[in-house]
């Protein structure tokens, strides 16, 4: 056989080598991803890692194996990778210079999965936006707003401002101000407001509800009826309350403070 043919043959044989070796390493490789990003999410799991967090950080993870899974694969075939892995470099440098300022949200975002302030589901005051937190990224915080409008707000802003969690403790103080006429009884009208707001829907049973005066106006005392309910009813609670308490003193036939202020109002 020729010298040229042999040759030939040599390099058709090295290179059905190289295929065969390529796609036994694309298949082992894939395989090792796919034990390692399943113990990766099993770890992250059993910390009570919030669930969004967690596929933030299987999605990176999974495209840091392929890169190098790649870069394995490019070296199988004879391939220089030293040149891709310093393009690399300097696009990353390019791009963290480009985008310096979300390199503190995603630290923020790190430290607040680490601390937990608050969870998925929790009704919060952070970054001056009042709502129901939905996804907690690496970047931003994710929070349905009370009329239902989705809003981003960055982890750095929430971080580095005050939160209130409204979710964290079992329970939530609800205030009802009652405005009565200077000529009601005002101990008669808190002894009806403390055994109304037994009756209130998911008012819970301790700490009792209470009222007492709050303040004094013109057209009377105000009286405040303090009740406790969990933080999901807590719109319901004061809904129920001011319509069972309006229903209430109108069945008591409580004198209504309106014609104090038109003689006020005339004076």
């Amino acid at each position: 056989m020729p010298p040229a043919s042999t040759n030939l043959l040599d390099l058709v044989i090295q290179g059905l080598l190289r295929v065969g070796l390529a796609i036994v390493l694309w298949f082992v490789g894939r395989l090792v991803i796919s034990i390692v990003l399943r113990l990766t999410r099993r770890a992250l799991e059993a910390r009570k890692i919030d669930s969004t967090a967690v596929r933030y950080m299987i999605s990176a993870l999974n495209l840091v194996l392929n890169i190098i899974l790649i870069f394995a694969l490019l070296g199988v075939f004879g391939i220089q990778t030293t040149g891709f892995a310093a393009i690399l470099a300097g696009a990353g440098v390019a791009i963290g210079v480009a985008v310096s300022g979300l390199l503190a949200h995603f630290a923020a975002g790190l430290f607040m999965l680490t601390l937990r302030p608050f969870k998925v589901g929790d009704f919060i005051v952070a970054g001056g936006v009042t709502g129901t937190v939905t996804e907690l990224g690496l970047l931003h915080t994710k929070i349905d707003t009370p009329d239902n409008v989705a809003t981003m707000v960055g982890n750095n802003t929430i971080f580095n401002g005050t939160i209130q969690n409204f979710s964290a403790n079992p329970y939530r103080r609800v205030l009802l101000p009652v405005q009565l006429a200077n000529s009601a009884d005002h101990r008669e009208a808190i002894a009806l407001l403390e055994d109304l707001g037994k009756k209130i829907p998911n008012v819970i049973a301790a700490p009792a509800p209470s009222a007492a005066i709050s303040e004094f106006k013109p057209a009377g005392p105000v009286v405040t009826l303090a009740v406790h309910c969990n933080n999901n009813d807590y719109w319901q609670v004061v809904f129920d309350g001011n319509r069972m308490i309006r229903e209430a003193l109108t069945a008591a036939a409580f004198p209504q403070p309106t014609e104090e202020l038109r003689v006020l109002s005339a004076a």
